[in-house]
């Protein structure tokens, strides 16, 4: 199986391109986009298998993100990373079509256990 190609949509450089690092170094194909407007523009340009997707962000929260990921391309798959007090609203969002939601801190190996998850279900359909 080919590795997925992630694009991770969070506010927070640091975090995002460290992140976005560990992965490339797990050999994904692993970009970053720190505005919603950059992550709509990179996926009608290349999209992903799978996006990496920060519930909060100013301008746009999670749910509207999430929304036009999958206006765009429904065969996306989207998991939504949230701190721990953002626990209240990740049902919504997988009622919403995110595949799964993962708790900052992000452990490595639970995140790319669940983008391999994600890339077969894309594959699948």
């Amino acid at each position: 199986m080919r590795h997925a190609k992630v694009l991770l949509v969070d506010d927070e450089v640091e975090f995002g391109t460290t992140l976005a690092e560990r992965l490339r170094l797990r050999k994904y194909d692993a970009t970053c986009a720190f505005f919603p407007e950059d992550a709509f523009r990179g996926l009608r340009d290349s999209p992903p298998d799978v996006v990496l997707l920060d519930m909060k962000m100013p301008g746009m929260d999670g749910k509207d993100v999430l929304r036009e990921i999958k206006r765009i391309d429904p065969t996306i798959e989207v998991i939504i990373l949230t701190g721990v007090g953002m626990t209240q609203d990740i049902e919504p969002l997988l009622e919403n079509g995110a595949f799964d939601c993962i708790l900052k801190p992000i452990d490595i190996e639970v995140l790319t256990m669940k983008i391999n998850e994600a890339q077969q279900k894309r594959e699948r359909s």
